[in-house]
């Protein structure tokens, strides 16, 4: 029997999909001949995050004619960070990049990543947008905002405009694999690791096909794990706001005793009913931001799976299709791996 000899992977490309039939066909299309025109051992790591249209199907269809293309399934949908965090797990390459979907980010930079990476020994190369006219303009404010407000909680090492396209070194993954952290925000925990880094700017372009995977609630949501992950600055918030409205008491108690002196006592009824809302409604603001960051330490106590792994297709036997497959697609052999999931290390 002659024994197969595998090649290591020089680069892995880690794409979480949620619901992407659309997209797929123009994504394949784009991105399978640049990764062969770097002349390298490579694979794509395609997170399926629990898709409930086509996007399995598809994916199946495409590793008929692409062997370097692998499906990592997951049970459920978790969420984009914690399927680019599957990806990210279980990729194998010397280096790791991480491209949305949807197109907005070009396939076409990946080679320039790569080449800047090994000339001047980078570990992480960050992926920049420099023209965003493609988005709309409360798109481009909140996204000023966001980034001007993680850069002064978490540092001016976190780089503007960039979102989570970028080259990872293995030196870089591993690392990240090591942290604790659950409620991961890569866009800020990859800075925070200290390694060189450098940049490579693109124009963003309009998303190519389907609708978009990060509505106003998903934004604020990745907003607010942003913050309470990386800083503990809202409660300070929640301390000024107490210093403040304990001064606006001070301020309504000298106008109460100056009314009753002067017996006008009843006008006064409004600025007590102004006073009382205004301090409601700071306490009420003080025990939201005391319950985020209560709420993380319940995340961290229950110390539960980030994911689990329905399949991956490089661990599954030979001859097994896990994946719902195409009607050419030979049937399925065996049963698929078993539940994998990613459990957290300890906190030391």
């Amino acid at each position: 029997m002659v024994e197969r000899i595998v090649e290591p992977v020089v680069l892995s490309v880690v794409i979480p999909m949620f619901n992407e039939e659309e997209v797929l066909p123009a994504l394949v299309s784009r991105l399978r001949p640049v990764l062969t025109g770097l002349g390298v051992p490579h694979e794509v790591v395609a997170v399926d995050d629990g898709s409930g249209d086509r996007t399995p199907e598809l994916l199946a269809a495409f590793r008929l004619g692409w062997p370097e293309l692998r499906v990592v399934a997951l049970r459920r949908n978790s969420g984009h960070q914690a399927a680019l965090t599957a990806g990210l797990d279980r990729a194998r390459g010397a280096y790791v990049v991480s491209l949305d979907a949807d197109l907005q980010d070009p396939p076409e930079k990946i080679p320039d990543m790569l080449a800047l990476a090994r000339a001047q020994g980078l570990d992480i190369v960050y992926g920049v947008r420099a023209d965003r006219s493609s988005d709309s303009g409360f798109k481009r404010w909140s996204a000023g905002v966001y980034y001007r407000l993680m850069r002064r909680l978490a540092g001016p090492t976190v780089p503007a405009q960039a979102g989570d396209f970028r080259l990872l070194s293995r030196a870089a993954v591993d690392a990240l694999k090591a942290l604790p952290d659950q409620q991961r925000v890569y866009r800020l925990l990859v800075p925070w690791l200290g390694f060189p880094s450098g940049q490579v700017t693109y124009e963003r372009a309009p998303r190519t096909a389907g609708r978009t995977k990060y509505p106003l609630g998903r934004m604020i949501r990745l907003a607010v794990d942003s913050v309470t992950g990386f800083s503990a600055a809202p409660l300070r918030i929640a301390t000024w706001l107490g210093a403040g409205a304990f001064v606006v008491c001070l301020g309504l108690l000298v106008y109460t005793l100056t009314a009753f002196a002067l017996g006008r006592t009843v006008p006064g009824w409004t600025s007590l009913f102004t006073g009382l809302v205004f301090i409601g409604a700071v306490q009420l603001i003080c025990v939201g931001l005391l319950g985020e960051y209560v709420g993380r330490i319940y995340t961290a106590v229950q110390n539960r799976p980030t994911y689990f792994v329905r399949h991956d297709t490089a661990t599954a036997e030979p001859g097994t299709a896990p994946a719902p497959a195409p009607a050419a697609a030979p049937a399925p052999a065996s049963d698929p791996a078993p539940d994998e999931p990613r459990v957290p290390l300890p906190r030391a």
